[in-house]
């Protein structure tokens, strides 16, 4: 229930800098990057206010330049996880008794930091620790938290708010949004910092205490991360950061007692391990824990007879290479007419030869590293069996080379069969499968789109022609949570466009949205009567007469 309500800065979307040659952004930027390589740090876990430093030490390269060591971490056990959960819980009553407005000036505050003097410092942290170049990662690790900081409070103070719009005579009617009975999971992805960010913070904002586990490839920019936070005044024990096995780390929470709740991105095997578990668990917690996810994609573009070829082919090398494809909503899958497959085809591979590949430390470089060697030998794999198939062909790239890094050329491989291997599994790199379909086949390749796929997370149409843009926005309404007309599928924004999926895509609780904030609170109903009944006689047990 909201104790008093002050009006809250108006959320605008953080401008995206542009870090062209002779920008000021661009000397900071590089300054913080040399000077982020210039010196090897030991990173700490963070239980209750303390950092937190073990023995068993793991080290932190680049993906994009594997003989660097940029940083060690302390890897921790099953101990450190009960420590981490036993802090947070020791947080929790002072924690969610403090006003809803102090919660927000903290995490308005922590928004500031990352938009001013931690800018170039989380950006810096993102590009060396996940390989990614300085647009994705300004986008990404500035200004996404950001907003996502920002756009939270607002939809916090908005779910305050509400409250029952009828109130009887003589009766008050009033709902209290309390926070979760226990502690909140995070467990976040290596992809997206802004993701890292979120998970924890927009359960801790609506009064809940958090343990977070970051992707082990994304500890780098996390420690960042929490450094901000500490400075914006998140106290001791309220998110709590771990490092440690991810089986290890569940074994321990998802058998606690006080386990309230799963906030997390990645994979879709995982999510639906962690699932079974918490439902085999289900009779040792206190309460029904909330399991908010976002998973896996298979994503889509489709393009129409009506198309303009230039938009399909910038469509495609955009929203399937940007950050190398590893991105949950990179396109990935793609439907081309036949009319239009020469024009597209001779796009793409005049935009994808003109693409540089290389150290993100070079402003110029497009493409860099996977995030790992698992992921370089996953997608050569798939890349290898492709060429020596005599049913698909190489139309662009297919070579890959982890002399120095993680490095794979972006690939596109056309297919005879739309439901061939590379069309259905996700591969999270910078592969992209395109089918080529005749031109009077639109309607029946709509079903094909729909059923290739377990995934349902993002998708687009490209086309000229309203018919069509309506036909297949109402029969894909359940392939993507987030469909785009005539654009690609990636660059969801906090504030404009609400992002999840469903089917083996995750929950659809649309991160960036009150939706998502309304998971981590639980309402109780009160009703107060002024002048209560003293008789339990209702008029109709009166005699007649």
């Amino acid at each position: 229930m909201l104790k008093g309500f002050f009006n809250v800065p108006a959320p605008q979307n953080e401008p995206v800098l542009n870090y062209g040659p002779g920008s000021a952004e661009r000397a900071t930027l590089k300054a913080a990057l040399e000077e982020a390589r210039s010196q090897k740090i030991d990173i700490p876990m963070y239980i209750g206010g303390k950092e937190v430093r073990t023995n068993n030490k793991k080290e932190i390269r680049p993906p994009h330049d594997h003989q660097h060591v940029l940083a060690t971490f302390s890897e921790g056990d099953a101990g450190h996880v009960t420590a981490a959960i036993d802090a947070a819980l020791a947080a929790k009553a002072d924690w969610e008794e403090l006003p809803w407005e102090h919660r927000a000036s903290i995490f308005l505050k922590a928004a500031e930091l990352l938009a001013g003097p931690y800018r170039a410092k989380i950006n810096a942290a993102t590009m060396l620790g996940q390989s990614k170049n300085a647009y994705q990662a300004e986008i990404d690790s500035a200004c996404e938290i950001v907003d996502f900081l920002r756009f939270n409070v607002e939809y916090m103070t908005e779910i305050y708010k509400q409250q029952p719009p009828i109130s009887g005579k003589g009766v008050w009617n009033r709902v209290e949004q309390r926070p979760l009975e226990g502690f909140v999971f995070a467990l976040t992805p290596f992809n997206f910092t802004a993701i890292a960010g979120n998970l924890p913070t927009s359960a801790a904002m609506m009064g809940n205490v958090v343990v977070w586990k970051p992707a082990y490839t994304q500890i780098y920019a996390a420690n960042v991360l929490m450094q901000v936070f500490t400075e914006a005044g998140v106290p001791a024990g309220v998110i709590n950061l771990i490092y440690v096995d991810g089986p290890i780390a569940g074994n321990v929470i998802f058998s606690h007692p006080d386990f309230a709740g799963i906030h997390f991105t990645g994979s879709t095997g995982v999510f639906q391990n962690i699932w079974q578990t918490i439902g085999n668990n289900i009779h040792k917690y206190k309460s029904y824990p909330r399991i908010v996810g976002e998973t896996g994609g298979k994503d889509f573009v489709l393009a129409h007879p009506s198309a303009d070829a230039d938009v399909v082919s910038t469509a495609l090398v955009r929203g399937a290479f940007e950050y190398q494809g590893q991105k949950c909503s990179a396109a990935s899958r793609a439907y081309i007419p036949k009319s239009l497959w020469p024009a597209v085809k001779a796009n793409m591979q005049r935009d994808i030869a003109s693409f540089k590949m290389g150290p993100v430390e070079d402003f110029e470089n497009f493409i860099n590293a996977v995030i790992t060697e698992a992921s370089f030998d996953k997608l050569a794999k798939y890349i290898d069996a492709a060429k020596n198939d005599n049913k698909t062909e190489i139309v662009a790239g297919g070579n890959y080379d982890k002399t120095k890094g993680w490095f794979i050329e972006p690939t596109v491989i056309r297919v005879d069969d739309p439901y061939y291997v590379t069309m259905c599994e996700e591969l999270f790199g910078p592969v992209l499968s395109v089918y080529v379909y005749e031109d009077h086949q639109f309607d029946e390749i709509l079903d094909v789109v729909d059923k290739t796929s377990i995934y349902a997370l993002t998708g687009s149409i490209i086309s000229q022609d309203r018919y069509a843009i309506a036909k297949a926005t109402h029969r894909l309404r359940n392939a993507a949570g987030n469909f785009y007309i005539n654009d690609k599928p990636t660059g969801a924004v906090v504030g404009q466009q609400p992002f999840g999926g469903a089917r083996g895509s995750g929950t659809d609780d649309k991160a960036g949205s009150m939706i998502n904030l309304l998971r981590w609170v639980s309402p109780r109903t009160i009703k107060e009567t002024f002048d209560p009944p003293k008789d339990y006689r209702y008029p109709f047990l009166q005699k007649e007469g």
